[in-house]
């Protein structure tokens, strides 16, 4: 069917900056709303940034002016670029895309979630 694959994370400064990535991949028709979330350990997952189809962005407060989130609809690819990182963004990155995809002669939706990627920003 669809899948996301996340990459991009890791160890970096507060002050630092990272640039995330979630690529779509399957028998994909149309993707349509995708989205950023993060869950640190003992949190909720919250959202970071959705982008829609058009290229559109919304964001947390807590991240708005030091994160931007992109999209490449020819290469079914979210980015997000983290600049000015806190301690505080330290978090478990995951991506969302509501995706239709061919099954059989016509096609099917689903909301699908990459398996995350770690940002660790040390103080």
């Amino acid at each position: 069917q669809v899948q996301l694959v996340e990459s991009g994370g890791g160890l970096v400064q507060a002050g630092g900056s990272l640039r995330l990535s979630c690529a779509a991949s399957g028998s994909i028709f149309s993707i349509n709303n995708m989205g950023w979330y993060r869950q640190a350990p003992g949190k909720q997952r919250e959202m970071v940034a959705t982008v829609t189809s058009g290229g559109s962005a919304d964001y947390a407060d807590s991240v708005k002016g030091r994160f931007t989130a992109s999209r490449d609809n020819a290469k079914n690819t979210m980015y997000l670029q983290m600049n000015s990182l806190k301690p505080e963004d330290t978090a478990s990155y995951y991506c969302n895309a509501d995706i239709t995809y061919w099954w059989g002669l016509g096609t099917q939706r689903t909301d699908t979630w990459g398996q995350g990627t770690q940002v660790t920003v040390s103080s």
